[in-house]
C-alpha cells in the first residue's frame, strides 16, 4: 500500500514538473467557461483503509471563470469504494471476543461539490472544494445517515492539448465527516485525477 502511495505521487510530481517546464502558453487567461469530464482513482486513508483497498470514479466539472486566474466550480461525480476481499473482524461481547470473515460491502458514494480554482502561475493551479456526498447504498452499509459535508483540496497542472483543450491532472485528499455516530464511518482518500478540459 505505501509503495501504491508513492508511485501515485512520484507520477504527479512528474506531471506537475513536465507541464510546468513545457508549456508554451497560458490556460489561466483563456476567455470563457470550460467544461472537464475525467476519471478519479484514489487510496483509502485512516481507519477506512483497514477494510478498504482503493476506489475508482467519475466526474464532470463545470469551471466558470470570475478573474483572470480565478474560476469558480460546480462538480459532481460517482465513487465506488472497493472492500477488502476475505476480511477478519473481531468484537468482545462481555467476556468473549468473536470473529468473523466475509468480503466487505462497496461504499458508493454520489459527491456534489462547488468551490475555487486559483492559477498562482501558468496552468498550475490550487482547487479548494466543499459539498454533499450522497450515500448511495446506506442500508447494505448500515448506516444511520445517507448525506455528509466532504471537502477537497487539491493541487493540479493543465496541459494543453490545443487552442482550446487542455489534460487535467490532479492530487488532492478528500474527506468527510461521519455517515454514522462510529468513527470508521467518515470517507477519506487521497486521490488522482485525470481529466479532459476544453473551452465552451
Amino acid at each position: 500500500m505505501k509503495s501504491l502511495k508513492i508511485t501515485a505521487f512520484a507520477l504527479a510530481l512528474a506531471a506537475f514538473t513536465f507541464g510546468a517546464q513545457a508549456q508554451t502558453k497560458s490556460t489561466t487567461t483563456t476567455p470563457g467557461p470550460r467544461l472537464s469530464i475525467g476519471v478519479d482513482g484514489g487510496i483509502p486513508t485512516g481507519t477506512l483503509s483497514n477494510a478498504y483497498n482503493w476506489n475508482l470514479g467519475g466526474s464532470a466539472q463545470l469551471e466558470l471563470p470570475v478573474a483572470s486566474q480565478l474560476f469558480f466550480t460546480v462538480n459532481a461525480g460517482y465513487n465506488n469504494i472497493f472492500g477488502k476481499k476475505n476480511y477478519t473482524t473481531s468484537a468482545t461481547v462481555g467476556t468473549t471476543t468473536v470473529t468473523a470473515t466475509g468480503d466487505v460491502q462497496n461504499i458508493q458514494v454520489l459527491p456534489a461539490k462547488v468551490g475555487l480554482k486559483f492559477f498562482p502561475i501558468s496552468n498550475f493551479y490550487v482547487q479548494a472544494e466543499g459539498g454533499a456526498g450522497f450515500l448511495l447504498n446506506k442500508k447494505d452499509l448500515a448506516y444511520t445517515k445517507s448525506t455528509a459535508f466532504i471537502y477537497a483540496p487539491q493541487i493540479g497542472v493543465l496541459l494543453p492539448l490545443n487552442t482550446s483543450s487542455n489534460l487535467d491532472l490532479g492530487v488532492r485528499y478528500e474527506g468527510s465527516t461521519k455517515y454514522a455516530t462510529a468513527d470508521n464511518s467518515t470517507i477519506n482518500f487521497v486521490g488522482l485525477h485525470v481529466a479532459y478540459s476544453f473551452n465552451l
